[in-house]
C-alpha cells in the first residue's frame, strides 16, 4: 500500500543502532512479520526492538502485534509497538488508522504474566510507559524456562548476512 501511495521501497540491510542504553533495533511495521530481521538485530546485541506501525484496520494491526509478540518470545527481548491513531482525511492513505500501542516482553517468570508490560487503549492518542529491567533478559537467556537463543539448531540451517547488493 505504501509502495503505491508514497513510493516507499524496502531497504537492503538492517543493523542494530548503538544508544546510551545499549544497542536497539527498529523494525518498521511489516518488517516485524519477518523473524530473520529481528534475529539479526538481536544477534547484533539489541535487547529492545521498536516497531513503529501504520495500520488501517484491526486485522493489519493484529498481524503486527502477534508477530511482534513472537519476536519478543523467540528472541528473548522487549518489543515496543507505536502506532498511528486518528484520521487525516486530506492525506492519501492516512484517512483511517487503527492502533493499540504496547510494550511486549518474553513470557517467563520475571516478566508480565501475559507478556504485556504496558498497553494503550485502542485508538486513543496517549503515551504508554513501562519500567523495563535489562537484567531480566539476561536471567531469561541464562536460566529461563526456555532458552530460545541458546537452543537454536544451527546444524539445520545456515545464515549468511550480506550488506546490500
Amino acid at each position: 500500500n505504501e509502495r503505491h501511495w508514497w513510493n516507499i521501497k524496502g531497504g537492503d540491510m538492517v543493523h542494530a543502532i548503538d544508544t546510551d542504553c545499549g544497542p536497539i533495533g527498529v523494525l518498521i511495521c511489516y518488517d516485524s512479520e519477518f523473524p530473520e530481521l529481528a534475529r539479526r538485530l538481536v544477534d547484533e546485541g539489541a535487547r529492545l526492538l521498536f516497531v513503529p506501525f501504520c495500520t488501517d484496520n484491526r486485522q493489519g494491526y493484529l498481524r503486527v502485534r502477534y508477530c511482534s509478540a513472537a519476536r519478543a518470545i523467540e528472541n528473548q527481548c522487549y518489543v515496543a509497538l507505536s502506532g498511528n491513531v486518528g484520521n487525516l482525511p486530506n492525506v492519501e492513505n492516512m484517512d483511517v488508522q487503527y492502533a493499540q500501542s504496547c510494550i511486549l516482553t518474553p513470557c517467563d517468570f520475571p516478566f508480565a504474566r501475559d507478556g504485556i508490560a504496558a498497553e494503550a487503549s485502542e485508538n486513543v492518542e496517549t503515551i504508554t510507559v513501562a519500567d523495563l529491567d535489562l537484567s531480566d533478559l539476561a536471567w531469561a537467556k541464562a536460566q529461563g524456562t526456555v532458552r530460545n537463543l541458546r537452543d537454536r539448531r544451527f546444524d539445520l540451517y545456515k545464515t549468511v548476512w550480506t550488506d546490500g547488493g
